[in-house]
């Protein structure tokens, strides 16, 4: 007979599921993650946190949301993220506590690079992705203002690569 802590893991774990997988969908189809989504996402955690749900104290709750935040606030300030995706990471660090959100950011991190690998050959940007990518990382304003453009063709909807980041941490994988 599973515990009471299988079944309120399990309840997160449902949680972290069906928010991600909202995030992507909705991300993918209007480039936008809604904050009602993101507050709710964060305010589900710490308050199955208070009330003793899971493997994550509210304590652990608060400091998973900090860490998904900061993780996830250079590249908003680069330009490379959306505000959305940094509001999207730090609620999922409210659900998965201080450590999981260290993993589930590095995954995040491999995903999408994948993605971006991925997306640029399929607009056959895949050099010009490179070198936009290089003059980015060397805080080149003029490749912030190309990844910010429009007509550059070279953004992404970047919440399924954190959706796969935090469920595949969720998953325990």
């Amino acid at each position: 007979m599973p515990s009471v802590l299988q079944n309120s893991d399990a309840l997160v774990t449902a949680i972290v599921a069906v928010g991600m997988g909202a995030a992507a969908v909705i991300d993918l189809r209007t480039r936008r993650i809604p904050n009602i989504l993101t507050a709710t996402l964060a305010a589900t955690g710490l308050g199955l946190a208070a009330a003793g749900f899971g493997h994550v104290g509210l304590g652990a709750s608060l400091l998973g949301c900090l860490l998904g935040l900061a993780f996830m606030m250079p590249g908003h300030i680069f330009g490379a993220t959306g505000a959305g995706d940094v509001k999207l990471l730090a609620a999922a660090g409210a659900l998965l506590g201080p450590t999981d959100t260290i993993y589930a950011f590095l995954y995040t991190a491999i995903a999408g690079g994948v993605l971006a690998v991925a997306v640029a050959v399929m607009r056959r940007r895949f050099t010009q992705t490179l070198t936009s990518a290089g003059a980015l990382v060397s805080g080149s304003e003029h490749a912030r203002m190309e990844i910010e453009s429009a007509s550059s063709d070279n953004r992404f909807a970047y919440a399924p690569a954190i959706a796969i980041g935090v469920v595949l941490v969720a998953l325990s994988w």
